[in-house]
């Protein structure tokens, strides 16, 4: 295996986020202050596991998004009310949604080559929208028709059809992706055991591959009695993996609040159709909450 680069980045900016279910309040004992973990091994052993796999090359002929599958209108938002309601997920319909008897559509790269899918039907497309029964403040969909858009995936930009659905207020639609993503192949290396962590954390969600492809931003977690979040990469001809951990980790009564900072990691070369991996997980780094509406993989 060619290794090209295996170092430390930093964090460079933080996000103003703090990720919730982990005892917001409470206190307890931090780890004692510790160096950087050794990283290397744990990487050397996912990239020599994906590169050439099966999996590999499932992942290379799949449709996965990495970026958002819902597309704002341009003038989005009007007032924080509007926001809120797209935050919360909280819609309602005020008009006709059309039906279509094509049961499939097509994903197009621009680097070449396409890949059909099923498509998804303008309710399912609303439904993945509305997740909210909430009484206010709600965005209001008055129609929606069949169109495209183009979308960053694991395999480059790619155009996309969508669902156009016009919302009240707005001059232009809001853009909803109408495929699902593939699924998600088997990973041949299993993730790290807590007994065997070793500082290993696993990544939250990819942000963001730079333009040219030389940079990629993680949401990577820390606690409150550390100096931050760091990731190390290690680059081979098949992927790009990398090692999220904590430094300057103290000893102390802390609270076991999880935060979220943003880091973003220089490559030596553009990420190209390498696959971009999380050393813990021993998978694919997603973009986005899988929960969420835009998953990057089933």
């Amino acid at each position: 295996m060619s290794t090209t680069a295996a170092r430390t980045v930093r964090l460079l900016t933080a996000l103003g986020l703090l990720a919730a279910g982990c005892g917001t309040g409470t206190a307890s004992e931090s780890s004692s202050s510790e160096a950087a973990p050794e990283t290397r091994s744990r990487a050397r052993q996912v990239a020599e596991a994906w590169d050439g796999s099966p999996a590999a090359d499932l992942w290379r002929k799949g449709y996965y998004p990495m970026a958002d599958t819902v597309q704002l209108p341009e003038d989005a938002f009007h007032d924080d009310s509007d926001k809120e309601a797209y935050i919360s997920q909280n819609f309602v319909l005020r008009g006709e949604l059309p039906e279509v008897t094509q049961k499939e559509a097509k994903v197009t790269w621009a680097s070449g080559g396409s890949l059909t899918l099923p498509l998804m039907g303008a309710r399912q497309a609303y439904e993945r929208l509305d997740r909210n029964s909430a009484p206010a403040p709600r965005l209001t969909v008055t129609g929606a028709k069949l169109g495209e858009t183009t979308l960053a995936t694991s395999r480059g930009p790619a155009t996309v059809p969508a669902w156009l659905f016009t919302l009240d207020g707005y001059d232009t639609p809001l853009k909803r992706v109408a495929l699902d993503p593939s699924t998600l192949p088997e990973p041949p290396i299993g993730p790290v055991g807590d007994e065997r962590a070793d500082g290993l954390r696993e990544l939250d969600q990819l942000l963001k591959v730079s333009e040219d492809g030389r940079s990629v931003t993680v949401s990577a977690h820390h606690g409150s009695c550390d100096d931050g979040p760091a990731v190390d990469v290690l680059e081979t001809d098949g992927s790009v993996v990398l090692s999220g951990h904590v430094v300057g980790a103290k000893s102390g009564i802390c609270t076991s609040d999880l935060r979220a900072e943003k880091v973003t990691v220089e490559l030596d070369r553009p990420l190209g159709d390498r696959i971009l991996l999380d050393a813990f997980a021993g998978r694919p780094v997603p973009h986005g909450n899988l929960s969420g509406p835009s998953p990057s993989w089933r």
